[in-house]
């Protein structure tokens, strides 16, 4: 009798494991993680729910799984802001990396929106922890580039919550806003055009200018 094929057997059990996480991205951001159920992920995943507990011990493992990777993604962008950059520079970058990854990975977004809407009860950790952790030493950056007369000064958490906002609704809210925009729009193309323009005006100091915003 030959041996089985381990090689073969492990490509394959990598591979049911992706498809299983890509379809319950898709439940998950559709439904929310109390709307959505193991028989909905294995229908989606073209799977029994017996073959998918066989990768997963539980709908709450595979949630988690993905969303222990959705947060190395969803901090890359503010990872990027580069103290030693122009300011002004980094900052338009840093907004067009969020828009672009809310037009890229729209579920994402859903995904991670759904969890703090819940309360973040399976990411608080990480919350409180890494990304806390990451935006404090950002703003920390941002706000010395205000405190040198290098960009105007704002506060800079209330900033990054503010290019959160105003590039991640993109995405949460794709339907209302391409029912408001009408057809013949690009959304995102047409958000990036704007933020660039509004950020800018925000931060380029004014001759003399002193901000307490």
């Amino acid at each position: 009798m030959s041996e089985p094929n381990t090689r073969t057997s492990s490509r394959i059990q990598r591979q049911n494991r992706e498809v299983i996480l890509e379809a319950a991205l898709d439940v998950f951001s559709a439904q929310g993680f109390r709307g959505a159920t193991l028989d909905q992920i294995a229908s989606a995943a073209g799977l029994s729910k017996p073959n998918v507990l066989y990768y997963f011990a539980s709908k709450e493992a595979i949630h988690l799984e993905l969303l222990s990777g959705l947060m190395d993604s969803w901090l890359a962008p503010l990872r990027a802001l580069d103290p030693a950059g122009e300011p002004l520079d980094e900052i338009l970058d840093y907004v067009r990396r969020k828009i672009e990854m809310s037009r890229d990975y729209p579920r994402e977004s859903r995904l991670f929106a759904n969890e703090i809407l819940q309360g973040a009860p399976r990411m608080a950790e990480a919350i409180e922890g890494e990304l806390k952790s990451l935006v404090d030493e950002k703003a920390a950056v941002i706000g010395g580039w205000g405190a040198e007369g290098r960009i105007s000064a704002v506060d800079p958490h209330h900033l990054i919550f503010s290019i959160w906002a105003l590039t991640q609704h993109y995405a949460d809210f794709d339907v209302q806003v391409r029912a408001v925009l009408g057809p013949g729009h690009d959304p995102f193309a047409e958000a990036g055009r704007f933020l660039e323009v509004l950020f800018t005006r925000l931060l380029t100091p004014a001759v003399g200018q002193t901000s307490d915003i």
